[in-house]
């Protein structure tokens, strides 16, 4: 007998949610992706190569596209990032493949990237996959201001500690899911 999976099982249900098809309202959206532009400037600003890089490519437009959710990202001057206007015409687009929430978790989870289509300027393709190789965030580092050292190692064993088993259960899981396919 097949098991399946419980995040399919979880997927099949959010299907049947009323509302799961509603775009949620305009102003929540622009918020949301104003705090994702105050992230990705906090993170840019540990890795000063990375701002060099991007004020290089100032005034250029990055459409980011998933579902039906896109965010267009301006290059600044100061190489950070800023929301560019709607009707601004994008460089690059990078639309992520996967349409399902839980099988892009999934792969995220498992340490994987996303597939990405990717069109328009190579060249800035290029440094947005050299910022996407190259700049992590310190998470740690981060709350250690705000909590101390200690408390924000102990933090961060823990969630590495949990990321790590979770791996090893969606690779359990995938294997698994794989083997009884095949029989």
């Amino acid at each position: 007998m097949a098991t399946q999976s419980p995040f399919s099982l979880l997927e099949g249900l959010l299907q049947y949610l009323p509302f799961a098809d509603l775009p949620p309202p305009m102003w929540v959206v622009d918020e949301v992706q104003r705090r994702v532009v105050l992230l990705l400037n906090h993170i840019l600003l540990q890795e000063p190569q990375a701002t060099a890089r991007l004020a290089r490519q100032r005034g250029r437009v990055v459409l980011l596209q998933w579902r039906s959710f896109s965010m267009r990202l301006v290059a600044t001057a100061a190489g950070l990032l800023d929301l560019a206007p709607p009707d601004t015409q994008a460089d690059l687009v990078l639309a992520v493949s996967e349409e399902s929430p839980l099988a892009l978790a999934q792969e995220v989870l498992r340490g994987e990237r996303p597939a990405v289509r990717i069109a328009g300027d190579v060249q800035l393709a290029a440094e947005v996959n050299w910022l996407v190789d190259h700049v992590r965030w310190d998470i740690e580092e981060d709350l250690a201001r705000v909590l101390g050292d200690a408390q924000a190692h102990t933090l961060g064993q823990a969630a590495r500690g949990m990321a790590s088993a979770l791996r090893q259960f969606m690779q359990a899981t995938s294997t698994t899911g794989t083997e009884k396919a095949t029989k």
